[in-house]
């Protein structure tokens, strides 16, 4: 009887304990209801107040979108030449600097009156998406790959143009303003400005001046081994000698190879179709890839007065409503 006794006492603790935790729980949801309860009474008896703000405010920011001015811009995709994209980011601060100092002495040679600079603004950074969203560690595999091969000319030319379409030549200048005709004219002139670098202009003179050289020089090599090919292949005609393998041997002190020359001349042909190429894009200090038309500024959703003024009238209302509420049990505290 002894040992029964404390075996049901706790038996009756156990249950006790859960009755406990279940009443506590059944009050806890009870809490959360009647929170969500007084929210929709709140909601309820203040209905009216908050759809005829939501009206007010849109019908506020409707009106303001058609009174203001909509912002404007153009953007500009750009490429450094020559090494160049150091100065054309600071090209674009100093700008920038002139802008907001207001300077006249700056502006004035570009035929730019600086009262047609108000709220003008220019940004510059690379281009999104330039590195086509890789992964680095995947790139260092493949090319790692390539490297086992790299004595051959072809995978040679495959790194070189892996690693030109993987690196971020491309830039974005944009140019913010409110008249959509002398902004885009002004951004213009602006640009003209960017590409009047003496120093690189007289880098891209000397440039393509070495350029056609080697043009020139690659031609005349490429004119020689046709005609030192037409020549052997003439001969080869004549006279009926052993052949080797790769090797045509004309007499048996003489020999050419065939795979080298021709080898050789792909490679001056290739060099030489780049480096016209270069002379069509290296032109200025900086190349315009694309120079965009006027466009819109597109400000995110509830940036837009439509949806901006109603939403500070209404959080101005709760606000309210909660100091109000606040102020009433301060009040009630206060009293005996």
């Amino acid at each position: 009887m002894a040992d029964k006794q404390p075996q049901n006492n706790q038996n009756s603790s156990d249950e006790i304990d859960l009755g406990q935790l279940f009443q506590m729980i059944q009050k806890g949801f009870s809490r959360i209801f009647r929170g969500f309860l007084r929210l929709f009474i709140y909601l309820k008896n203040n209905a009216f107040v908050l759809i005829g703000l939501a009206v007010l405010g849109a019908g506020a920011g409707f009106g303001l979108n058609q009174i203001v001015t909509k912002k404007m811009k153009t953007e500009i995709i750009v490429k450094p030449n020559l090494e160049s994209k150091n100065y054309l980011y600071s090209v674009v601060e100093e700008i920038e600097s002139n802008i907001k100092a207001k300077d006249t002495s700056f502006f004035q040679p570009m035929g730019i009156p600086i009262d047609r600079l108000k709220e003008f603004k220019i940004e510059i950074g690379p281009l999104e998406g330039d590195l086509k969203g890789k992964n680095l560690e995947d790139q260092m595999k493949y090319l790692e790959t390539l490297q086992n091969f790299q004595n051959t000319s072809i995978i040679s030319e495959v790194i070189r143009d892996e690693i030109m379409n993987n690196s971020s030549l491309n830039h974005r200048i944009s140019f913010f303003y409110k008249d959509p005709v002398y902004g885009q004219e002004c951004a213009k002139k602006l640009m003209d400005y960017i590409n009047s670098n003496p120093y690189f202009e007289e880098l891209i003179h000397i440039y393509q001046e070495n350029a056609k050289e080697r043009i020139e020089k690659n031609e005349a090599v490429i004119r020689q081994l046709d005609d030192l090919i037409t020549n052997y292949s003439e001969k080869i005609g004549e006279k009926e000698n052993s052949v080797e393998k790769g090797r045509i041997v004309l007499d048996s002190e003489e020999s050419l190879d065939m795979k080298g020359l021709f080898e050789l001349k792909n490679s001056l042909i290739r060099d030489t179709e780049r480096k016209k190429l270069e002379l069509w894009e290296q032109t200025n200090v900086i190349s315009i890839i694309n120079f965009g038309k006027p466009q819109q500024v597109q400000k995110a959703f509830f940036g837009k007065n439509i949806v901006l003024l109603p939403t500070i009238l209404i959080t101005t209302f709760f606000l309210w409503s909660i100091v109000k509420y606040l102020n009433k049990k301060s009040t009630e505290i206060d009293k005996p």
